[in-house]
């Protein structure tokens, strides 16, 4: 008895070779979609705080008076989100000038700044 191969279609194993293939493919593609989106709302997240810190800068510097030296923190609403801020003012060489260091965490016990901001102002004339 002779046995028929047809020439025609796939045979069992192809098929199942082909799946595994292509079932490695997507897990491949739908890790590094996750990966992608981690990182754009990483990124979001401390362009936000960036933008907090900045804010909190120009409201020192609009606000024309000298800031005590020392250390303050609040927090700031950006992007319906409340971000928390720290600031610290500190002395320079210059009698001058002041240096203001900010940073803006999304969290408020959160230990690492999503973004930090170092300003110099001058004294206002009198």
């Amino acid at each position: 008895m002779r046995s028929v191969v047809s020439k025609f279609g796939f045979t069992l194993i192809e098929i199942l070779v082909a799946l595994a293939i292509i079932a490695v493919a997507l897990t491949a593609v739908v890790a590094e979609t996750g990966q992608h989106l981690s990182g754009a709302i990483h990124m979001r997240d401390r362009t936000f705080a960036h933008w907090v810190a900045m804010n909190r800068v120009a409201e020192e510097h609009i606000a024309g008076t000298w800031p005590a030296i020392g250390a303050s923190n609040g927090t700031a609403l950006m992007a319906n989100r409340e971000w928390y801020w720290t600031m610290k003012v500190s002395e320079t060489p210059d009698n001058s000038m002041r240096r203001i260091d900010v940073e803006v965490r999304a969290g408020k016990n959160q230990t690492r700044p999503d973004a930090t901001a170092i300003a110099y102002l001058e004294k206002p004339a009198q």
